[in-house]
């Protein structure tokens, strides 16, 4: 009886989650002014495994990342060429581990970089350096992410995410692309928003953690 009702608290959490966990290619993708996607170039061979990780080539993180980018950008028809070159730094994808004890997350970190075709440069001085999460979901909640996701399955959320950060980046410079400051400041609440849910884990775990003390307390 005491584990039943502590499910019973835990169901609305694990509903919230379950919400935010959809696919990012089913988002209403934010105006873009005069952006057009012209090379997008993904280069990982001096990237680091951070331990404990399952492993992943070079060439295996340069695919997903280009096709992610591709399926963000490629339906923006603005007036203006842009590049987006990004390296892998490092990456470390979740192994199996002993559940709710040991459930290392997987973690994406690059340096991006914005070119603008037209003006033969790029837009900013330092490639701007995105750390990029998996997130939680209510399997990987219960069992982990290495336990309740494959190797692929795990790579394609980072790619996933990373996307939507680079665009997170590039919506933060809207002179960049003559997007309206209007638009900017909507689509940056909008993108950010899914972005912290869709990379979310800490507040997921501590909502998680408080409604099993609630229901303990109330035993």
């Amino acid at each position: 009886m005491l584990r039943i009702a502590r499910f019973a608290v835990l169901a609305p959490v694990l509903a919230l989650m379950a919400c935010a966990a959809g696919d990012p290619l089913d988002e209403e993708l934010p105006p873009m002014g005069d952006f057009r996607l012209a090379h997008n170039i993904v280069v990982a061979e001096n990237m680091q495994q951070v331990p404990p990780s399952r492993n992943a080539t070079p060439e295996e993180w340069e695919e997903i990342l280009v096709a992610e980018i591709d399926r963000r950008f490629g339906g923006y028809e603005g007036d203006r060429l842009y590049h987006i070159g990004i390296a892998v730094d490092g990456y470390s994808l979740a192994p199996p581990g002993i559940p709710i004890i040991l459930s290392p997350r997987s973690v994406l970190v690059l340096s991006v970089n914005i070119w603008d075709d037209a003006l033969g440069r790029k837009l900013h001085d330092e490639p701007e350096q995105i750390i990029v999460f998996e997130g939680a979901s209510p399997e990987t909640l219960l069992v982990g992410s290495g336990i309740a996701r494959n190797r692929n399955e795990q790579m394609q959320i980072l790619a996933r995410n990373a996307a939507r950060r680079v665009q997170l980046f590039m919506l933060q410079n809207p002179e960049w692309f003559n997007i309206t400051d209007a638009e900017a400041e909507e689509a940056l609440s909008n993108v950010g928003a899914l972005a912290e849910a869709a990379e979310e884990a800490a507040a997921v775990e501590q909502a998680v953690g408080e409604a099993e003390n609630g229901a303990a307390a109330s035993e």
